[in-house]
This record gives structure tokens, sequence and C-alpha cells, in this order.
């Protein structure tokens, strides 16, 4: 195991954003060095209002790490909307990061050594992290998950090559060609942020859904989020996985269509995380719910919609996202989605959420999500699989000592929540994929058992 993830290298993602950097790119692609501050618009939050003296934080700063893409909306609004400084966290810097290698890199370094003290991530990242699996010499470092900033507002794009040969939510129309491809060594190959983390695991579950072998069948490769547009425009790779707005702008330079939205593959499913070092969180434990008191303000503020289109213009600026116009952001934002086959989507319930969902909180870290994507994680021989066996007893370890839905639940009764608001279980039940699979977390063998496609012995 540790040989695999070894491949996962610290070397390794440092050269792949060094080809990034140096590869033809489109406007807005994240080649510019990591930026902080403000946009300068004037935060309508006085700041440091009204803090109990008993809630006051160790420290004002904080040093965040975040991706453009819309996951990374709840830290970039809580920053521009004045919410840190509302809470005593008046010296918040928030640092784009070239990639998920990158923020890795820097997160082992931590902000005293010029790298970030946490920030948004995907699953599960900050349980690979402690584990020391993804690390520079296998070196665990201990991290918190501390809340989920967003369900939805990722898709699966394809090259417009591909238009009208079957390739779509299910992709069983499509198995002649990718068969064909594979045949004349030319494989179907799909690209995603990370491995073994959520972008890698919708291609794969997306794949493996209609009998499609992610690993013999079809090329899977590591690129950086923005880099994805540009190698789908010089015809590099035939799909990618990612946040908005990277797939809608596919769709609006047209250069391919979507396939899917991760909303329809696992309506209501988590997406990024808020994590933190876990030494800063034991430092700062007041600094910590400030923080996250600011998040989940910016979360509910984002969940209103008459506020997207402020939200999409605070984000479309060079400083963060960098796009040519808001309306990339402001579509996707109240789910009304140009596929780009010819099928539209107009359903707010298939956008971005931030506070609550159909199914009920989205901020609230629940653990029976940790341990989906560590089963995830199982299946396809990223973890081996005592981690799920006897009861998931491992697994179930690492999700404790990682997830804090504790600190969430402590920032949000001092925000004032509404206790209808906070979440009395700590798992959110069974889940239900586009192909009917169910996921009980009081079962992970069993729907381990249940998948056809799959490396784990079990």
């Amino acid at each position: 195991m540790t040989e695999f993830f070894n491949q996962v290298s610290r070397r390794k993602f440092i050269v792949t954003a060094g080809i990034s950097t140096s590869a033809v790119l489109l406007k807005g692609c994240l080649v510019n060095p990591p930026e902080t501050g403000n946009t300068g618009r004037k935060s309508s939050i006085e700041p440091v209002a009204n803090i109990k003296p008993e809630q006051k934080p160790e420290t004002t700063k904080a040093k965040l790490g975040y991706i453009p893409i819309v996951e990374s909306a709840p830290l970039i609004i809580a920053q521009e909307k004045g919410f840190f400084a509302k809470y005593g966290m008046t010296e918040v810097e928030l640092s784009k990061q070239a990639s998920w290698g990158s923020a890795r890199d820097n997160l082992e370094i931590g902000s005293q050594g010029g790298g970030i003290d946490g920030g948004q991530w995907q699953m599960p990242m900050p349980h690979l992290i402690t584990e020391g699996l993804i690390t520079k010499g296998n070196k665990p470092i201990p991290m918190y998950v501390l809340a989920q900033l967003v369900t939805h507002g990722n898709g699966i794009a394809i090259a417009n090559k591909h238009l009208g040969k079957g390739i779509s939510l299910k992709l069983d129309t499509a198995k002649p060609l990718l068969s064909q491809l594979k045949s004349a060594n030319t494989p179907f190959t799909a690209a995603f942020t990370f491995p073994h983390v959520n972008q890698d695991l919708w291609l794969r579950y997306w794949l493996s859904a209609s009998g499609i072998d992610p690993d013999t069948d079809v090329k899977l490769l590591t690129v950086p989020a923005a880099q994805t547009v540009a190698n789908m425009k010089t015809g590099t790779m035939d799909a990618f996985s990612t946040g908005d707005p990277w797939p809608f702008r596919l769709v609006n330079d047209k250069i391919g269509f979507m396939a899917a939205l991760t909303a329809e593959i696992w309506k209501n499913h988590p997406e990024e995380y808020f994590a933190m070092r876990g030494d800063w969180v034991d430092q700062n434990p007041k600094a910590t719910k400030a923080l996250l008191k600011g998040i989940m303000e910016a979360q509910q503020w984002l969940d209103k919609f008459e506020n997207r289109q402020e939200a999409a213009e605070i984000l479309a600026v060079k400083k963060y996202f960098g796009l040519s116009s808001p309306q990339v952001l402001a579509n996707p934002y109240q789910g009304k989605y140009d596929m780009g086959d010819g099928r539209k989507i107009d359903d707010k319930s298939m956008a971005a959420y931030y506070w609550k969902d159909e199914k009920g909180s989205v901020s609230y870290p629940y653990q029976s999500h940790d341990l989906w994507f560590i089963t995830e994680n199982v299946r396809w021989g990223f973890l081996p699989k005592d981690y799920i066996t006897n009861g998931a007893a491992k697994a179930k370890e690492l999700i404790k000592k990682v997830n804090r839905e504790d600190i969430w639940q402590e920032a949000a009764k001092e925000l004032g929540i509404a206790a209808t608001d906070i979440p009395s279980s700590k798992s959110r039940g069974v889940e239900t994929f586009f192909d009917g699979i169910k996921f009980d977390p009081e079962k992970p063998e069993e729907y381990l058992k249940s998948l056809k496609i799959k490396k784990a012995g079990i």
C-alpha cells in the first residue's frame, strides 16, 4: 500500500504543476502565483462585533488555501463580505493553489513555513494526509475535518468529437466506441484533479455503473483543474471531472459537452470540505470556531438565490476565478445548465447548495459520508480491505480521529443556529445512486459486495 501511494509523490505533483504552467492555456487558468487580500469591495459587516470575551479567538490570523471552483465560495464570501472579521478573524489570508498537489505540499510546511494552515479539500484527502499516505516520506500530519462546504457543483465533461456517440449519464450505447478506442491503442482518456478523491471517484462510479472498468477499459490521468479545458481544446484528452465553472466553460467555449452532472449521479451528494491542520486547531480552538462561524454565515448567504448574481460577480474577478464573465457561474448557480448536447437543465434542486439541501444540512460533516469515501478507496485498491472488514472498525477509528463534527456543533450553537438545523445523528443514513445501488453506512461490506466492478477482494 505504501508503495502504491508513493506513486502519488510530492515530486510527481510538483512536476505536474510545472507542466501546467508551460502548456498552452486559456484565459483564467491557474498559472498566476497565489494571491491574497480582497477585491476592494466594502464589507457590510462590522468587524469584531459583539464577541463574547470567552469566545475571543486566540489569533486573528489564518492562511487558507483554495482552488478556484465553486466549492471554495464559502471561504471567499466569508472574506469578502466580512464574516471572518465579524468573529475576530481580521487577518485571514486566502491563497490560490496551483493544484491539489500544491495544496497538499503547502499544508505539509504550514503557514509558519510559507504554506497554509488548511482550507478547501477533496475527500478523503484529510484522512490520507493524517495517515501519511500521500505526504512526503509518508509522514502523518493530523488533520481535522470541520465542515462540508458544498453539495453538487460538479460535472463530467466530454470533448465535442464524441458528440452524438452515446456518451451520457448511462454509457450502455457508448461501449462499442470505448472498445474500439481501446483496441486501436488510443483509449478513451479522462482526467481528474487528484487521485483517490472526489473527482476521481465520480469518474470511476460513472464508468463502472455501466460495466466499464476504469482501470482497464479507459485511461485515467491527473490534471490540475484549470488545465482541463486547455487540454480538451488541444485534443489531449476526451473527458474530465471537475467543479464549476470549468465544465460549463467547456460548453461556453464550444469545445465540448456535459455527459452528466454529479447531481445526477448522486443527488445531494457531499462535495468538498473545510479542514485544518490538527495542531493549528488544538492551539487555536476559539479561532477555529470563529472561522467556522464565518463560513456558516457565508454558506447561509450563498443559499439565498437572490444573492447568487452578486456571488458570481465576486468570484469571477481575476484575483479569484479569473472568468471572462460572471454569467459563466451565474446560470449554473440557478440550476440552469446548457449541457451542450441539446439537453438543457433548469432545476434549482440541481444547483450547488452550501447550507441546506433537500436532505437537510450541507454544512454539517456527516461521518457516514467520510465512510463512503474511504469505502470507495478500498473498492479501488487504494486502501487495504481491513479498513472496512470487522464492522469497518479501522475506518471508523480514523473517521473519529479526523472528523470533528463536535467542533461544528459547538460553533453552530454559539452562532445561534436553530436546533432543527443541527443534525442529531452523525449519519445521514442510506444513500442511493443513479444506478440503484445503495450505500448503508452500517453495512459497508455489503455495499462492496453489491458492486460488480471493484479491485477489493471482498
